[in-house]
């Protein structure tokens, strides 16, 4: 590969890319260099991507969370797969506004639809129960409040 000729092929393989979905800076780097660019050419060339607007953290961010909080995930879950993407800081409760009013409500659907039962479960089946929770990525604590509430309406 010439070298005058490297930005520009950096540069295509990255709209390539942002064309099919939004990335963070870190998941272009990542590709690019797998692909066997250059990691200091392909750094400037995506900060060139982002300073004119084709390339924006943020924009991934508001994407990937809505995504996940779509698929039925937890703040703690989405929180921590942001951050394996280079997003260090993010706040979910935006992106939660569109999809659900907070965390709790949220929540109970995803439970809702996974058990539709109200029959009496025994411990080992609660337990089963706040692991796929936790496994989504909810908080012990609002596994928790959420089991307090479902046995008041059901006198477990």
């Amino acid at each position: 590969m010439i070298e005058s000729e490297s930005p520009k092929v950096i540069k295509e393989n990255c709209l390539r890319l942002l064309v099919r979905r939004e990335h963070s800076q870190q998941e272009l780097l990542d590709k690019l260099s797998v692909k066997g660019f250059d990691r200091a050419e392909v750094v400037k060339v995506v900060d060139d991507l982002a300073e004119q607007g084709w390339q924006s953290d943020q924009r991934f961010a508001e994407s990937y969370a809505r995504y996940r909080i779509k698929k039925g995930y937890g703040p703690i879950k989405i929180s921590y797969e942001l951050y394996q993407r280079g997003i260090d800081c993010f706040d979910l409760e935006c992106a939660l506004l569109d999809i659900a009013d907070d965390w709790m409500e949220l929540l109970e659907q995803i439970y809702h639809k996974k058990y539709a039962d109200d029959k009496m479960l025994s411990n080992k089946e609660w337990l089963k129960r706040n692991r796929f929770l936790q496994q989504r990525g909810f908080s012990g604590e609002m596994i928790n409040t959420l089991f307090k509430r479902l046995k008041l309406q059901t006198n477990y």
